[in-house]
C-alpha cells in the first residue's frame, strides 16, 4: 500500500463515513474507492441502455 497526503473535504469525509459506517478517514477512502469501481465495473457489464428507456438512463 502506499502513502500519499492529499487535502480532504472533512465535512465530506464526515458525510461518505456515516453513510458507509466506517471509522476511520483511510476506512472510508478505501471503501469509497473500492464501491465507484465496483459501481463502474457493474454498468460496464450491464451494457448500454436501450435508446427508448428514458426511465433507466434517469430522464
Amino acid at each position: 500500500m502506499s502513502r500519499t497526503v492529499i487535502d480532504l473535504d472533512d465535512t465530506l469525509v464526515a458525510e461518505v463515513a456515516q453513510v458507509l459506517g466506517t471509522c476511520t478517514v483511510e476506512q472510508t477512502v478505501n471503501t469509497a474507492l473500492r464501491q465507484v469501481l465496483e459501481t463502474r465495473r457493474l454498468y460496464a457489464a450491464a451494457g448500454p441502455y436501450p435508446s427508448g428507456d428514458r426511465a433507466a438512463q434517469g430522464r
